[in-house]
């Protein structure tokens, strides 16, 4: 934590004001050091994040909380992935979903086009993930939610198709 953040949290009220504008992340891997990884890139673009470790917890987080992003494997414990993305689609998700996977890319693509026949716009990256490439998308994803154009892609992942609406 920065001295500026930590001095900014000490003010009365500051954590809660902080806490109203910071976006909220489930993330939903059966991998210790994965949910690890992607929650320290998280809370670096200022994210609050969750976890779910199953698929069942996943879903139950879904029905019950509000999140801006969720990330999600597709080889869980309890289930498969896709399951998560369906629970997202029933619950009128409308924030980002990334999946994290360490599936061979033909899976991932089958997985985008599922989500696509839900509604659901997911983005894709392969495990391990590249903390660079998350870092820039979850970035991008406070970019659009501020109405600011999107100034970084990484390996194609972008946020809402902004940069493409950016472009010369």
């Amino acid at each position: 934590m920065s001295v500026r953040s930590a001095a900014f949290r000490d003010r009365p009220g500051a954590a809660d004001r902080d806490e109203r504008h910071a976006r909220r992340l489930l993330v939903v891997d059966d991998d210790a050091t994965q949910r690890a990884l992607i929650a320290q890139a998280a809370r670096f673009s200022g994210h609050i994040v969750t976890f779910a470790g199953t698929c069942s917890e996943a879903i139950a987080e879904i029905q019950s909380r509000r999140f801006d992003c969720v990330t999600v494997d597709l080889m869980l414990e309890d289930r498969d992935g896709t399951e998560v993305l369906r629970a997202i689609s029933i619950a009128k998700f409308a924030g980002a979903v990334i999946v994290i996977s360490g599936m061979d890319a033909s899976r991932r693509i089958a997985a985008r086009s599922y989500a696509r026949s839900l509604g659901i716009d997911l983005q894709s990256l392969p495990k391990p993930v590249d903390l660079a490439a998350l870092r820039i998308h979850l970035a991008n994803l406070a970019k659009a939610a501020m109405g600011l154009p999107v100034t970084h892609t990484w390996g194609g992942v972008a946020a809402d198709g902004v940069v493409e609406r950016h472009r010369p």
